[in-house]
């Protein structure tokens, strides 16, 4: 498991620290350790993945200083929401610099850091909602009634998140809402009916008494520049580069109950097949890419996936070596539920062990669709299989104990009215062994205990169906 580590408690430095167009201030404390993160291209779903990483891995390291080097072009709130709220985990400094521009989504996340710094000619703003052109090539004007709709739940959200972060609010609103006149010390900057967009030069003028930048802190020729000025020249700099598997991942969280399903589905033809063949390939081909999404999307470690291992070799000692022992088979039942649930949670260093239940909503969801899904596929084939001509190809006829079709039926019809013992607690499957042959069986319903009579009065697939018929004496 990821070792928790304690956060480190960190000196609030002053925000003046850069010479801007208006004048120069102190310095900010020298930063020890800094993160780059880049945001580039649209704020979509593989984002979210890269500035997790990047976030994670800033606060295993202990980093004091988070710098978000944004250029893009906006892109989705919900996605915005999120990058935003990921950001906010981290306990040192928070700065974006734009390094060319911050439109929309982007102008959104940089007020969810404490300082904003622009490169020259760079701008930020134009951040009303827009809604994509059916075929995804361009922007619309949202409906009237929509926008409004829109419009008061973005700034709500980008208002919390400037408050927080000691960011001019009338500002951002302006950027937004396009009934909002911005007018600071008598100068109309934004006219209703506009949407705000700023300058460098315009983002870092000061007004009001005392005077305090508008939006920047402070123009910076670029990114280097302005690491320098934060202490870069005795930092530890790492650049968080995209690996390309963000994408990938994003497609494989997307059908992680999918995968889920198929898992479940493979292993347990696996079990009710001799030998080891394409099912079982299958199935713990499609849960090894279930964990590596939660692994590429930062969300979890590869340890979980040992996790599942280990219960699912507790499972196979309870089904086929140690049958109705049941505690190998319940601990490697919860282990594997656990791994499923713990590779899905978005889980921070120094943050507490045991995740809270708005962690585990999204991957309680997934396991449930998954659970539903996957039982109904196994009863499916268990009633199918069986019967179909695929059986054959699955189970060789040379297999020991397997027979063809027509044999296997004609077993069944003989087996009816044998009388044996159950040799596991029957809840309602379990074992029981009829002369020198131990058979899977199934009850009619109820719970029989172990050691009891039982007589076999039907068949459900290949498993049959017994009732008890007395006790006799033996283990319990």
């Amino acid at each position: 498991m990821k070792r928790i580590l304690v956060a480190l408690l960190l000196t609030v430095f002053g925000m003046g620290g850069i010479r801007s167009s208006s004048g120069a201030g102190e310095l900010p404390a020298p930063a020890k350790k800094i993160f780059v993160v880049p945001i580039r291209e649209d704020i979509m779903p593989p984002l979210v993945y890269l500035v997790r990483r990047g976030v994670k891995d800033a606060m295993e390291a202990q980093a004091d200083l988070l710098v978000l080097d944004m250029e893009t072009n906006g892109g989705r709130v919900d996605v915005t929401e999120e990058i935003i709220s990921i950001v906010g985990q981290f306990k040192g400094r928070t700065v974006t610099f734009v390094n060319r521009k911050a439109f929309s989504a982007g102008a959104f996340i940089s007020v969810g850091t404490q300082t904003i710094f622009m490169a020259p000619q760079s701008v930020i703003g134009a951040a009303a909602p827009m809604i994509l052109s059916p075929g995804g090539t361009g922007a619309e004007k949202l409906p009237d009634t929509v926008e409004a709709k829109m419009t008061s739940g973005v700034r709500a959200l980008v208002r919390a998140s400037a408050e927080k972060n000691g960011h001019n609010v009338a500002v951002i609103e302006a950027m937004i809402d396009k009934t909002r006149e911005l007018k600071m010390d008598g100068e109309v900057l934004n006219e209703k009916g506009q949407i705000l967009t700023l300058t460098d030069v315009q983002a870092a003028k000061q007004y009001g008494q005392p005077a305090k930048p508008l939006l920047s802190a402070g123009t910076v020729e670029s990114l280097d520049a302005l690491l320098k000025k934060l202490g870069a020249a005795d930092a530890k700099i790492t650049r968080i580069e995209p690996t390309g598997a963000e994408k990938l991942a994003t497609w494989i969280n997307a059908i992680s109950p999918i995968l889920l399903i198929i898992g479940m589905a493979g292993l347990y033809i696996e079990f009710k097949t001799p030998g080891f063949g394409l099912p079982g390939i299958i199935g713990i081909g499609a849960f090894v890419i279930y964990f590596l999404g939660g692994y590429v999307a930062g969300l979890s470690g590869m340890e979980w996936l040992l996790v599942f291992v280990i219960g699912v070799a507790l499972l196979a000692v309870e089904l086929f070596i140690f049958p109705g022992t049941m505690a190998p088979g319940l601990i490697g039942a919860a282990l594997i539920a656990a791994s499923l649930l713990m590779a899905a949670v978005d889980w921070y260093p120094g943050t507490p062990s045991l995740p809270t239940l708005p962690q585990l909503q999204l991957p309680l969801r997934n396991l449930l669709i998954a659970a539903a899904g996957s039982t109904a596929v196994m009863w499916a084939l268990s009633i199918w299989l069986p019967r179909s001509a695929y059986f054959e190809r699955l189970v060789p006829r040379t297999a020991s104990g397997v027979a063809s079709g027509e044999k296997k039926a004609a077993e069944q019809a003989g087996q009816l009215g044998l009388v044996g013992v159950a040799v596991s607690p029957l809840r309602p499957g379990g074992k029981a062994q009829f002369g020198e042959q131990i058979l899977d069986v199934i009850t009619d319903g109820g719970m029989i205990a172990r050691g009891a009579r039982v007589k076999i009065i039907s068949h459900s697939g290949t498993e049959a169906v017994v009732e008890a018929v007395g006790e006799i004496s033996g283990p319990s």
